[in-house]
């Protein structure tokens, strides 16, 4: 295991403790690792020969597309455009029945360099998680404290746990995310209702309580708070 990975998963459980409103500590994780990922592409990696023939191969999503055309590098992108081009105009040059395009397309269509390079960091990041929780009793206090994950990351972390932990560790590992999530889930339910009552005319004079933003939490919840799934 990596210190490259411990400590910036110890930052973001940190983090969700001292502040439940920051939600679940992996979907921080993927966006931090998206926001570097992206200023790389349009810095300092944008030349590298390597990563040129990486980014010619894989593309971008649109997801990234419109997240590098935001971020006011219209330069950088163009460059990176450039080559992708001129690759994928000799790519998919057909003298056939277009089978070589569609091919080269339907692969074009199902990468993207900058998800790639984020799970292969967040995989690490997620097995890091797990880990600690395993090894270091203080980060197993502060995991078993945090406000809750979504459904996509309690699923990754539940995959993960059985993969590296033996039936012992498993059974507590997934025990002790289950009670996060059912308090959670729990709590998430009674402000959705909550706030479904307030729409009653019976109920206009009571107070929201903590129901103003419950269905912006609960797709957070479910979704995950993430442009991309993570």
């Amino acid at each position: 295991m990596s210190m490259n990975f411990t400590i910036p998963v110890e930052e973001a459980f940190g983090v969700a403790l001292s502040d439940p409103a920051c939600g679940c500590p992996l979907c921080r994780l993927y966006q931090k690792l998206e926001e570097d990922e992206l200023d790389l592409i349009l810095g300092a990696s944008m030349m590298e020969p390597d990563i040129r023939i990486k980014t010619n191969e894989e593309g971008f999503c649109r997801t990234h597309y419109d997240m590098m055309f935001v971020r006011k590098n219209r330069l950088g992108m163009a460059l990176t455009l450039e080559s992708h081009l001129a690759d994928l105009k000799k790519e998919l040059r057909d003298e056939g029945q277009g089978t070589r395009p569609a091919k080269r397309i339907a692969k074009l269509e199902a990468s993207c360099y900058v998800c790639h390079r984020i799970e292969e960091n967040f995989a690490h990041m997620i097995d890091t998680a797990v880990y600690l929780w395993n090894k270091d009793e203080e980060f197993q206090k502060t995991f078993a404290k945090q406000p809750y994950f979504c459904l996509t990351h309690y699923k990754r972390l539940l995959e993960y746990g059985q993969r590296r932990l033996g039936k012992k560790g498993q059974a507590e590992f997934a025990k002790m995310l289950s009670g996060i999530q059912s308090a959670y889930l729990d709590k998430l339910q009674n402000d959705v209702s909550w706030f479904c009552k307030k729409f009653d005319y019976r109920y206009e004079e009571e107070p929201w309580y903590d129901s103003k933003d419950a269905v912006e939490r609960a797709i957070k919840f479910l979704r995950s708070d993430l442009h991309k799934k993570g």
